[in-house]
């Protein structure tokens, strides 16, 4: 589904508007963008509006997933339009309405495609959820904590690629991902914060004094918190005791509850400003399928009973989650309320791609990027995307 950007009036829904909710709401978009939130019973004429009722649904800002690998059969690196369009149909239907296309450590090959095929996507009609860029996972990471990355293809910190992607394709990288306890990593740091890519430290070993070094350098983002860097220790707090304690670093967080115990979750929460936390779904191609035998990087990975795993190994291999899952698991596993939770899904990750004044928050004059969902968070019905009505479920 792919409706032009129209007027819409979704009303009987409880918004979530910046910290607040506003409860039996009216919402307004015209031409792409909230024109007007009302609350409670206020009339609200309907000429020239498509009506929704919401039956007392939530409301929220759309899903903004800066590490994502793919979706329903498809990866990032399959550095097609076709795989493309799978992978943002499918998460659009689970409430994300943009995405950092996210790379696995590949070949300088095959990480030069995914950007030309990023880059072309981006310039095209879009026509589920948005690209916001690229996030290149890799290659410069460590090989003690590959995770589920290909070793094979496990590379140095190399300053002159990163800056000839950059200079082919302006603007389109937003992040990388790097072990920054790596010789020539410092120097990667500084030129990434400089050109406004979010420098983040992940599949990492570095000790606590590397990390607090690269956060002088411009690093300021942790990479599925917790899982593939050097954990806490009390006399060398690691890699984790950085990021639980350095407030300049923004933490991503797997909520799946297999990725991270819901007690570190919540000792992740009590640790970090509520700003600081950004949910991610890691999801790979089995993302939305069921369980089976997939590929990841050129690595064989099983899915049983939804957990994805190499077949060599065992590691974590991405997840098959969605936001919308994320979202309700952290509602039941902390006592964060639903405001608080909407931040982490879609308000910081806007405030760390630099969109806060366009999206990421219910907010007049902004994008109309908004999910509709039931009560309960259990499904999304209703998905826009800069007011363009981009899924609606069934109705059975």
């Amino acid at each position: 589904m792919n409706e032009s950007a129209g007027n819409w009036l979704i009303r009987g829904v409880n918004a979530v508007v910046g910290e607040t909710i506003v409860e039996n709401a009216s919402v307004v978009v015209a031409d792409g963008k909230i024109s007007e939130i009302r609350a409670g019973d206020a009339q609200i004429a309907s000429d020239g509006l498509t009506v929704i009722d919401g039956n007392g649904g939530w409301l929220l800002p759309g899903f903004i997933d800066m590490h994502v690998h793919g979706g329903a059969g498809s990866d990032f690196m399959d550095a097609s339009a076709s795989a493309y369009d799978a992978i943002t149909a499918y998460h659009a239907s689970n409430g994300t309405t943009r995405m950092l296309a996210t790379t696995v450590t590949a070949s300088r090959e095959a990480i030069e495609a995914v950007l030309e095929a990023a880059a072309a996507y981006r310039n095209g009609d879009m026509p589920h959820a948005s690209l916001a860029g690229v996030h290149l996972e890799g290659p410069f990471i460590s090989e003690l904590w590959p995770g589920a990355q290909n070793p094979a293809f496990i590379s140095p910190p190399r300053l002159d690629w990163v800056q000839t992607w950059n200079t082919a394709y302006p603007g389109l990288i937003k992040q990388l991902t790097l072990a920054p306890e790596k010789d020539g990593a410092a120097e990667v740091i500084s030129y990434l914060s400089a050109n406004g890519i979010v420098a983040a430290a992940g599949h990492t070993d570095a000790l606590f004094a590397q990390v607090e070094a690269a956060v002088e350098a411009g690093l300021s983002q942790a990479v599925h918190t917790f899982n593939a860097m050097r954990a806490l220790h009390h006399r060398e707090p690691g890699t984790v005791g950085a990021v639980l304690s350095d407030n300049r670093i923004n933490a991503e967080l797997i909520a799946d509850g297999h990725h991270v115990h819901p007690a570190a979750i919540r000792l992740l929460v009590q640790a970090k400003p509520l700003d600081r936390v950004i949910l991610i779904t890691d999801a790979i191609s089995a993302a939305g399928l069921g369980d089976g035998f997939y590929e990841l990087g050129g690595l064989e990975v099983d899915v049983a009973q939804g957990v994805a795993r190499l077949r060599h190994g065992g590691n974590l291999a991405g997840s098959t989650l969605t936001m919308i899952n994320a979202f309700r698991y952290m509602l039941e596993h902390t006592d964060l309320d639903v405001t608080e939770v909407s931040r982490m899904a879609s308000g910081n990750p806007a405030s760390q791609l630099g969109l806060q004044d366009v999206t990421g928050s219910i907010a007049e004059g902004k994008y109309a990027d908004l999910l509709l969902a039931d009560a309960a968070f259990q499904a999304v019905s209703h998905t826009w995307v800069q007011g363009r009505l981009v899924y609606r479920a069934e109705h059975k």
